[in-house]
């Protein structure tokens, strides 16, 4: 696309890192979007060169490159660009010459879990990576404060019904299991991931979390990334993102046991 080329606003509001083009369709609808100072349109058109944009007031520049990092989050900082109960946010991990522009979060963790998150300038990707219909793999190391045992893994498949959502694994195996079949490590993998749903499960299974960390997204792995830093991804490698990894193996649990220790 040169300068002077028509693009549909929401894309042109998606590839400035304003928000998705599903959100940019709502602000349009809501009104929050003015083209030359007039109220924009769905599927209006607009000269990125000549056109004054701004979204609830504020002007819209069309500078950011499209940027994907992999990004290894430790506990305590939450997946949120304006939160105002807990001040420290992934985003401070960003060095400065990237806290400049706009980053979206493709795959949040809670305060308390660690592990691998996509931040990304590409609103596009962002709504990809999280919208329900792409079922994108995840795995997670869990460390119970109580032993699981092998016989319970069925009721981790089957799921539990709390205020009406499902929550369930897709996959579950015991990491390292003693003489009596039972661990506090567990390997788990799942394709939704609702805000807090793996710890939701354990605890209404009575077993409470004490560490969460997930080391895989698609056929991306963590490994490599040291805890607080991040890489800047390849297309290759965010191409992996939606990739099925291969088949899980007893390896896997050597791996993600030696990384915890």
């Amino acid at each position: 696309m040169t300068p002077s080329e028509p693009i549909r606003l929401q894309k042109y509001l998606a590839e400035a890192g304003v928000c998705s083009r599903r959100a940019a369709e709502a602000l349009i609808a809501e009104g929050e979007v003015w083209v030359n100072g007039a109220r924009a349109e769905l599927g209006q058109k607009i000269n990125p060169a000549a056109d004054k944009i701004t979204v609830r007031g504020k002007p819209v520049r069309h500078t950011q490159p499209k940027l994907t990092l992999a990004v290894h989050k430790p506990r305590g900082l939450v997946c949120s660009n304006d939160d105002p109960h807990n001040p420290e946010t992934i985003f401070d991990l960003l060095p400065r010459e990237l806290a400049r522009y706009r980053f979206f979060c493709a795959g949040r963790l809670d305060k308390d879990s660690e592990g691998l998150v996509i931040l990304t300038t590409d609103g596009d990707l962002a709504n990809r990576l999280m919208h329900p219909s792409n079922t994108i793999l995840k795995r997670y190391h869990v460390i119970l404060k109580q032993p699981y045992p092998a016989g319970r893994i069925g009721q981790l498949l089957k799921g539990v019904v709390i205020e009406g959502e499902h929550l369930k694994v897709e996959y579950a195996a015991l990491v390292n299991p003693g003489p009596a079949k039972t661990s506090t490590s567990l390997d788990v993998h799942m394709h939704h991931g609702k805000k807090r749903e793996i710890r939701q499960l354990f605890m209404t299974l009575r077993h409470d979390v004490k560490r969460l960390r997930r080391y895989q997204i698609g056929a991306l792995r963590l490994k490599g990334i040291p805890l607080r830093a991040m890489k800047q991804l390849s297309s290759k490698e965010i191409a992996s993102l939606f990739r099925m990894p291969r088949p899980f193996d007893r390896a896997d649990n050597k791996r993600n046991t030696a990384a915890h220790e």
